[in-house]
């Protein structure tokens, strides 16, 4: 249900939009299933330690607490992927096989600077067992094919690698504070305060010549490798950038080169992220509708060495993204001489199994009792015919009617 809440229990329902909600979660739950995902659920309330004991992952102060009877602190689930993670480390010290699952489910967070608390469903996947460009290229591209199935032609998908960043800052010795703060230059690309900020830092020159053109590492997939080999790298740096170009490779071959692009700037608060990170962008929105990367190092709180990858869209996003003019809902009723019953009750069973709203009356009733906006088929012993603007239209199948409808609107 599309629903908005705040402490005052204001509540709207927009029925026309869970109609079209509860299509968009059929076509989403396709595209999954058909690139082999299992769906799987987890528990709406999970142990607030489980989140706690994991520093850069869900933000302590939008979690929706209570306790149970047992005096335990529980929180409204806030993440999927983290609890899914869980269940698989508790099983499985490391895997064996290839295991790929889909989610559709809510997640709550408490508003911080409000009353508002926020209900929205998230659908996504996890892929875990298989570290390769390809199991990376097939999460994304499931992505960019999923916004395809929603008919949202102009969106992109941004590309960067978060052990990048991470590999460029772990031998240099920053207070926390500048770090922060040079996390958050590089995300806004403002290279004068980038350079002001380094100048003053204790890091090698070469590292700086490096962050400083992290911004600038923007833009077409080949044209952005290209520029980033020329910089001054160490082998490890070099070889996140060979696993991006073989990654950008192969989503060339599923024909999706014009809805990617590559940003070296792109850096994610998850901490758990290790490699590969993305997120999806679409008209009129002026956020990410789906965000995901890979997370190798995830199960290693849990005591388990469990690759994985996934995304996760935000479904009331994609809802708002998708252009809502819809087909106008065509309803009929067909009004029939008592004679020709049977001939009037087989057209209304083929018109329902074309997805047409259809009633049937005997033609003596009451037409106030009919709704204003109905189509007004006649099956009459001498002719059958629509009514259309008060003109009677003769037809003979049920295509002749489909026809008619048609070039009425």
């Amino acid at each position: 249900m599309y629903l908005h809440h705040n402490i005052e229990n204001d509540l709207v329902i927009d029925t026309e939009k869970i109609k079209r909600r509860a299509m968009m979660i059929e076509q989403i739950k396709d595209r999954f299933m058909t690139n082999g995902y299992d769906e799987i659920y987890t528990s709406t309330f999970e142990h607030y330690d489980l989140y706690a004991k994991m520093n850069g992952s869900v933000n302590r102060r939008e979690m929706i607490k209570t306790i149970d009877n047992s005096g335990n602190v529980l929180v409204l689930r806030p993440d999927i992927t983290i609890p899914i993670t869980q269940q698989l480390a508790m099983n499985n010290e490391t895997l064996t096989k290839d295991l790929r699952y889909f989610y559709m489910l809510d997640v709550f967070r408490q508003a911080e600077l409000t009353n508002e608390y926020v209900e929205n469903t998230q659908a996504g996947i996890e892929y875990f067992g298989y570290d390769a460009p390809e199991a990376d290229a097939e999460v994304i591209a499931i992505a960019a094919h999923l916004l395809q199935d929603l008919h949202i032609e102009d969106f992109k998908i941004e590309i960067g690698h978060a052990g990048f960043f991470q590999k460029l800052i772990e031998k240099i010795d920053v207070p926390q504070e500048d770090l922060a703060e040079l996390i958050h230059l590089i995300q806004s690309k403002n290279v004068a305060e980038i350079e002001l900020l380094l100048r003053d830092l204790a890091i090698d020159e070469k590292m700086k010549e490096v962050m400083v053109a992290l911004p600038f590492l923007y833009g077409k997939p080949d044209i952005v490798l290209k520029k980033a080999k020329t910089l001054p790298l160490n082998d490890c740096l070099r070889t996140l950038i060979e696993r991006l170009e073989a990654t950008y490779e192969i989503l060339c071959a599923y024909e999706l080169e014009r809805y990617l692009t590559i940003d070296f700037s792109l850096i994610n608060q998850m901490d758990y992220y290790s490699g590969v990170i993305f997120q999806g962008f679409i008209p009129n929105i002026g956020r990410p509708v789906l965000m995901g990367g890979r997370y190798n190092t995830l199960g290693n709180y849990f005591q388990a060495n469990i690759p994985a990858i996934g995304f996760a869209a935000n479904v009331e996003l994609l809802l708002d993204g998708i252009d809502t003019k819809e087909k106008e809902e065509v309803n009929i009723v067909v009004l029939y001489e008592a004679s020709e019953i049977k001939q009037a009750l087989q057209l209304a069973k083929q018109l329902r199994e074309k997805q047409i709203k259809t009633v049937t009356y005997d033609k003596g009733i009451d037409l106030q009792r009919i709704r204003e906006d109905a189509v007004q088929i006649f099956i009459e012993k001498e002719k059958n015919y629509i009514l259309l603007d008060g003109d009677k239209i003769p037809f003979q199948t049920v295509q002749g009617i489909i026809h008619r409808l048609k070039e009425r609107t």
